[in-house]
């Protein structure tokens, strides 16, 4: 009866450590989208990033720029096969892809890899490609930075050529085109101010990051609430329960005497 006890406390321990430990990190999950809303409210505050404030192809890219606006002077890559479409990237509830072009910057030897937008996918011809106008000489783009390309879920081995993939790394696409790139990657958004082509049919419906606190708010609250049930069962079952029934026990042989 004492070993069965034993393992009941230790089960009761464990399941608290743990549901109270998984309660805490969404906690700390939502001061972090928290801290992550302030940054992103200041930095919108801030001026728009030029060519020379972009760090250089070899450094990394500093935190504080992430989300920056950037307003960008420089040429597109005309090679075609150095524009890439990336698969299965919905858009308002349609299939498509993501557009992805280097943009050579103006008075730099370096080039950032730009999402330019997104196109639909021909339902008749899956792999046809829309033929897209590149505007030439110096143009002005702006957009916001980003870590990455876009990223989708990949089975198998990644298709690392041709002009449809899943997904593109940087250091691999750089070597693969020989285009120097810089550690980030700019996603173009419409401007009045932008030389590059205003109606070249790509829709650029980028998502804000995800800052909903609420989420994990709720889940916290659930994992809390499952370490109070812990707690109250335990303290039921294991303490409450047999204390009761030691009084019934000891009352018992006086209501026989009686």
């Amino acid at each position: 009866m004492a070993d069965r006890r034993w393992v009941v406390a230790v089960a009761a321990l464990v399941g608290l450590v743990v549901t109270i430990s998984l309660g805490r990190w969404q906690l700390d999950r939502a001061a972090q989208k928290i801290a992550l809303q302030q940054a992103l409210e200041q930095r919108a505050l801030l001026p728009p990033l030029s060519n020379e404030q972009l760090p250089k192809a070899d450094e990394a890219l500093p935190e504080a720029l992430l989300h920056r606006h950037a307003q960008l002077v420089g040429q597109w890559d005309a090679q075609p096969a150095h524009t890439v479409f990336l698969d299965n990237r919905p858009m308002d509830g349609r299939a498509g892809f993501f557009v992805l072009t280097p943009f050579q910057l103006k008075g730099r030897q370096e080039s950032v890899l730009v999402q330019r937008g997104w196109v639909p996918r021909d339902a008749a011809q899956r792999e046809r490609l829309p033929t897209l106008v590149l505007p030439q000489g110096d143009v002005r783009i702006e957009g916001h930075i980003a870590a990455a390309p876009s990223r989708a879920f990949e089975l198998g081995s990644p298709v690392r050529s041709g002009p449809i993939r899943q997904n593109v790394e940087l250091p691999a696409f750089q070597d693969e085109t020989g285009v120097r790139l810089l550690p980030l990657v700019l996603l173009e958004t419409p401007s009045p101010q932008a030389s590059s082509a205003p109606s070249d049919g790509l829709l650029r419906h980028w998502p804000a990051p995800a800052v909903d606190v609420n989420k994990h708010y709720g889940y916290a609250f659930q994992w809390f609430a499952l370490a109070a049930l812990i707690l109250g069962l335990y303290v039921w079952f294991q303490v409450l329960a047999p204390l009761r029934r030691d009084r019934r026990r000891r009352s018992s042989p006086d209501t026989d005497a009686a």
